[in-house]
């Protein structure tokens, strides 16, 4: 596995709003007393979407107060899983899967697409709108290739598509999520030759 390390620029302070903890309170009293480190991942998770998507030392270090735990097992947790970004993304933030269906289905082309609307991976784009990364599979192997942009899935994408995607989030404008080419869901290119009907649900 890489190194993950913490970004050289960190905000001063973190705390959780008062709505975000109460509901990390309530996710702490799920576990019984002396348990209460088990909290850490959705505390984690709350904190990186209210500090924009990353997750700053100072929010580590402010979860791992209200768990009683050490800083450096907090740490040892941030840096271990990939879900948690340890330096700033972009307002909309692009996981790029490039695993072998994806690869196979032409996620390089998307890469090349993210390199010309985007920047270089890793690195927010410099009106701050836009970053990607490279990621391990997301599980819609179905629909390869696609990507995960902030909590939504885009599949069934070619580069042309990808970018007019990204500069549609560029500009303020509203996208639809989910395949790309037509298809629903993850039903074969053709059409279903099975369970043909289905109600659409809201």
């Amino acid at each position: 596995m890489s190194v993950r390390r913490l970004a050289a620029n960190q905000p001063e302070s973190f705390a959780f709003t008062p709505e975000n903890l109460e509901w990390a309170n309530g996710q702490i009293a799920k576990y019984p007393s002396g348990r209460q480190a088990s909290a850490i991942i959705p505390l984690f998770w709350r904190a990186q979407k209210q500090a924009g998507g990353w997750l700053p030392e100072p929010a580590i270090r402010h979860v791992a107060d209200l768990l009683g735990m050490d800083y450096i097992r907090a740490l040892e947790v941030a840096t271990f899983y990939t879900m948690f970004n340890l330096s700033p993304v972009g307002e909309h933030f692009v996981q790029l899967c490039g695993t072998t269906p994806c690869w196979l289905r032409g996620a390089d082309e998307l890469k090349d697409a993210c390199r010309k609307h985007i920047g270089p991976e890793g690195q927010v784009s410099a009106d701050g709108k836009l970053s990607w990364l490279e990621v391990e599979c997301l599980g819609a192997c179905a629909n390869a290739p696609m990507v995960q942009i902030n909590d939504d899935f885009f599949e069934d994408l070619d580069a042309a598509k990808l970018g007019e995607i990204l500069e549609s989030l560029r500009a303020g404008r509203a996208v639809k999520p989910g395949p790309q080419n037509g298809r629903h869901s993850s039903e074969p290119l053709g059409g279903p030759t099975t369970l043909t009907s289905f109600t659409e649900t809201k």
